[in-house]
């Protein structure tokens, strides 16, 4: 498999020169959002006086944990929500997303998404075996997005109508899948519409990949959003964590369930401290920046090569993920293989396809970075399956994505 070489200290780059003419208006919009973004954050830390000692490690209960507090607090002006929990407890995107799921359903209920299949490991989290919510007898049925990328307005209604479902659950990143990422106002059109229906149906909105992406997230007419901390929140510098943004109605439950009845967030200590939190949080719109225009980048020029891409000139952006279809397993291996070899970390690894817990078929990824497994920073990852589509995100910096774009597309071209 190939390694690239970074020996060559004169790499030409006139062709990346040209395409970055091409993408100057982009470019130029991508940072006026994160300059919005960014207003906002500093906003909510002046607003919640944020000092030095909210950075301090705590022990045991950690009863009154300023630092944990206010954090959660800054999360939910941020976010546009009433409450949020940010805890180094929740271990994952997937399993932030199903703390907030266990607390809220209960035996008997329905949850309807209507962005078609679940992201791979969520679906197990609801159909799979021993501990799965089906295993509580709560049931899961979809609704697949149209061929145009469009909410399936009349299905949704329809079952709505039919059946009595407690929550409706909407997917902003395509996953492995083929279908657009959405943007926040999509969302909330379409929670709306679902209010609209049924007031009392609970809107839930998997944010990962998402956040600062646009210049709001989705808040009107949804009650809960999660995300993980080493997505884009994290601004690459949390080491783990998720987070959870709710309404006043559905906090009580949620914090239930993430740490205990008649207990909740009232505890939950952190012997590390609090600083790579609000550090992260504050360098997350200009990080999720580099990151949106790293996949324009590589998207728009393996659209140029002629390969099939979510992200494009033109194309609206509403995660940081671009998937480049490569239409066979040897360009997969081969494209995880080059990105990892242009990882500051790990590079001389060689990444090969497995059985990854939660994943109905092999997985090959590459991800050489700071933290592991984050995917703020630059890295790569696919089903191995038809059509052998890789998804590509992140990046701390927009020069390293250049210097292994230029390596990376000699490859292909």
């Amino acid at each position: 498999m190939p390694v690239c070489n970074l020996s060559d200290n004169n790499m030409n780059y006139e062709k990346i020169n040209k395409l970055e003419k091409r993408l100057h208006k982009e470019f130029e919009a991508l940072e006026e959002i994160a300059t919005k973004n960014q207003q906002k954050v500093l906003d909510a830390f002046l607003s919640h006086k944020v000092r030095s000692t909210h950075f301090a490690p705590s022990s045991g209960y950690a009863y009154g944990d300023s630092g944990r507090e206010t954090l959660a607090k800054i999360y939910a002006q941020v976010l546009g929500f009433d409450k949020a929990i940010v805890s180094q407890a929740l271990l994952s995107g997937t399993h932030t997303i199903f703390a907030a799921l266990r607390g809220i359903l209960r035996p008997g209920d329905k949850v309807l998404c209507i962005t078609g299949e679940v992201y791979d490991s969520i679906k197990t989290t609801l159909t799979g075996n021993v501990g799965a919510l089906c295993e509580f007898g709560i049931t899961y049925d979809k609704v697949d997005m149209l061929p145009n990328g469009d909410f399936d307005r009349q299905t949704i209604q329809k079952k709505l109508k039919a059946h009595t479902y407690k929550m409706v659950y909407m997917q902003r990143a395509c996953g492995y899948g083929a279908r657009k990422s959405l943007l926040p106002k999509e969302m909330e059109e379409m929670a709306y519409f679902v209010k609209e229906i049924k007031r009392e149906c609970i809107v839930f909105v998997d944010n990962c990949y998402g956040e600062f992406v646009c210049e709001s997230e989705p808040c009107k007419c949804v009650d809960i959003l999660c995300g993980s901390l080493i997505k884009n929140m994290g601004g690459g510098m949390v080491p783990v964590g998720g987070y959870i943004a709710c309404t006043s109605n559905c906090f009580e439950r949620i914090e239930s369930s993430v740490v205990a009845p008649g207990v909740g967030v009232e505890i939950g200590a952190n012997p590390y401290g609090y600083r790579d939190f609000f550090l992260g949080l504050f360098l997350a719109p200009h990080t999720v920046a580099q990151a949106k225009k790293s996949a324009l980048l590589f998207g728009q020029g393996f659209a140029d090569l002629g390969y099939r891409t979510s992200v494009s000139i033109g194309k609206h952006q509403a995660d940081i993920v671009v998937a480049i279809t490569l239409g066979s397993p040897e360009k997969l291996q081969k494209f995880c293989t080059l990105v990892q070899s242009l990882s500051p970390i790990d590079s001389f690894v060689t990444p090969e396809p497995w059985d990854m817990p939660g994943y109905a078929h092999q997985i090959i990824m590459s991800a050489g970075t700071f933290v592991a497994g984050a995917t703020i920073e630059l890295s790569a990852d696919a089903p191995m399956r038809e059509p052998y589509t890789v998804y590509l995100q992140g990046a701390l910096t927009y020069e390293h994505a250049k210097i292994a774009y230029h390596h990376i597309v000699s490859q292909f071209e």
